[in-house]
């Protein structure tokens, strides 16, 4: 029997990589004789990056940028030949604030167009961004002003690229932006577009601190500053992504947006190694509705075998979310097994996961053994 472990970061407790070990055991206690394959992955959100590199040989730089507060940072990235990876979260990553400081509006991401224009000056020919997992909401001018690009109000002053001054721009100037020979690729991890009931202000925005009389204000922002740069960005499927950033990239730096978990999938050569599968496992900290929207549980479903059942062990599961099978899902295990805190819940990731592990696999064996009785 082969199981391929496939879990994505469970946030705030256990890595990617943490988890599949985890299951691991658990399955081998169990199945001590099976084919077990780990392959940790992350889907464009904070985690990809850490997924990717224990599948391929990358070497890992540090790069000074500016941060999010202006102060120079040290930003990394992974380099496979002339391929270039990294994240946003990296640079202006949501666990990186506490609830107090959280300020979607007034945090700088300048030093993700910087690190681009370093790259492209090193040889890099593509460009993948991670653009999940981020704290910001600023439509992507804040990697356009790193690319060289200023923004104006009306009355000709110069702007800080920040989301607090999206509805104030009037103009925006690319003089002293260079010729972008990098492909540059936004890898997203959810499909919303920029604006709208499904955009970035909207859905996301509360959870990175925007506060109710800001989103609706931010949302309009947004479509204006899109209406000068390129109208028809607002609607692409997965422009919402990173608060706006993925629109950005597309918009000023004339990169393409591919959905993250395909895009991590086609990197690991997922279809060759699912092929004589028997069981994929896959997880995340939450199952809900973004899952559903095509985030690394359901993407590896949709993809995976026929003849595979895949089955999803989460740290939580949305009351909301029942309907499993049509997203090619045949179960769904939550980890929590008893009544608490979320801080509880987090620092008892592990233990709760190993025992979830262990109960599905005595699970799959009694039902296999039943039917070759």
């Amino acid at each position: 029997m082969k199981i391929l472990i496939m879990p994505d970061s469970f946030k705030g407790s256990l890595s990617a990589k943490k988890a599949a070990k985890v299951l691991e055991k658990s399955f081998s206690q169990v199945f001590p004789s099976a084919a077990i394959d780990l392959l940790p992955v992350g889907d464009g959100g904070e985690g990809t990056l850490d997924a990717l590199s224990q599948n391929i040989a990358m070497k890992e730089v540090w790069q000074t940028v500016s941060g999010w507060d202006g102060r120079p940072f040290s930003m990394r990235y992974m380099q496979f030949q002339d391929q270039a990876f990294f994240e946003m979260a990296d640079l202006v990553g949501l666990p990186m604030f506490s609830k107090e400081q959280r300020r979607p509006l007034d945090i700088l991401t300048i030093g993700l167009g910087e690190l681009i224009l370093q790259l492209q000056a090193g040889g890099i020919k593509k460009i993948y961004i991670g653009v999940g997992g981020s704290a910001t909401v600023d439509g992507g001018i804040g990697l356009a002003a790193g690319l060289g690009y200023r923004f104006y109000d009306k009355e000709d002053q110069l702007l800080s690229p920040i989301g607090r001054n999206l509805a104030k721009i009037a103009k925006i100037d690319d003089t002293n932006v260079p010729e972008l020979t990098a492909e540059i690729y936004a890898v997203t991890d959810v499909k919303n577009v920029l604006c709208g009931e499904s955009g970035a202000s909207v859905v996301f925005g509360p959870q990175k601190g925007l506060k109710s009389e800001e989103i609706a204000a931010t949302d309009q922002a947004l479509k204006q500053v899109y209406n000068l740069v390129d109208d028809g960005l607002v609607n692409i499927p997965g422009s919402g992504a990173g608060g706006g950033l993925a629109a950005g990239i597309v918009g000023f730096a004339k990169g393409k947006i591919v959905h993250g978990i395909d895009f991590v999938l086609d990197v690991l050569d997922f279809d060759q190694r699912a092929q004589d599968a028997d069981f994929i496992i896959v997880g995340e900290g939450k199952m809900d509705q973004q899952s559903m929207a095509g985030k690394a549980p359901v993407g590896i479903a949709q993809r995976a075998p026929k003849k595979t059942t895949v089955l999803a062990i989460c740290g939580s599961v949305d009351q909301q979310v029942l309907d499993f099978q049509a997203y090619g899902i045949a179960a769904c295990f939550p980890i929590i097994g008893q009544p608490g805190s979320l801080n509880e819940a987090l620092e008892k990731a592990e233990i709760n996961l190993e025992r979830t592990g262990v109960n599905v696999a005595r699970l799959i064996n009694n039902a296999r053994s039943k039917c070759f009785d």
